[in-house]
């Protein structure tokens, strides 16, 4: 299926780049149009000259998101290890994007194209392909990632270490 998302002009890049000041700033709940126009100066209804609603203003922060999480994975090179690495720091740097971006179904055919597969694409390379196998290294990272967002992990816990533990399972069931 292919995306319906609109390229977004010069003003809707601006509105969307205020949103995702407004969403590190306060969180989803602060996420809404009239708060934002409240931050750009400007009255809600104007907002809707740019961006249909909510809905494509959350798809377009969260296609951003996919970027610079796409650019983070880029960076940190090949290895589970790293890649495991730049997916926690961007979590835990960006909580209230990663959540906005993992949280409830996605709405693929609002995003920008190729911002999700741009994404995956270093963890499927990293899994040799292995599509099934990229997935469950997802899973791994996220139910890490989100119970250490949310502090569901007993105090003192080694995080580094079960991380490792986890990767070393990975790389042991490799074909």
């Amino acid at each position: 299926m292919g995306s319906s998302a609109p390229e977004l002009s010069p003003r809707a890049r601006e509105i969307v780049a205020a949103a995702r000041e407004l969403l590190d700033e306060e969180g989803r709940e602060a996420l809404s149009m009239r708060r934002l126009a409240e931050r750009l100066g400007i009255r809600a209804p104007s907002i809707y000259k740019h961006l249909p609603g909510k809905e494509a203003l959350e798809s377009a922060v969260i296609s951003d998101g996919f970027q610079e999480q796409a650019a983070a994975f880029e960076a940190a090179g090949g290895s589970l290890e790293a890649l495991a690495r730049a997916y926690r720091a961007f979590a835990l740097e960006h909580p209230h994007l990663y959540r906005l971006m993992t949280e409830g179904p996605l709405a693929r055919e609002r995003l920008a194209p190729g911002a999700e597969e741009r994404a995956a694409a270093p963890v499927v390379a990293a899994t040799g392909g292995d599509r099934d196998a990229a997935r469950a290294l997802w899973a791994f990272a996220h139910g890490m990632t989100i119970l250490e967002l949310d502090g569901r992990f007993p105090p003192g816990a080694d995080l580094d270490a079960a991380w490792a533990r986890g990767l070393r399972a990975f790389y042991a069931a490799r074909p």
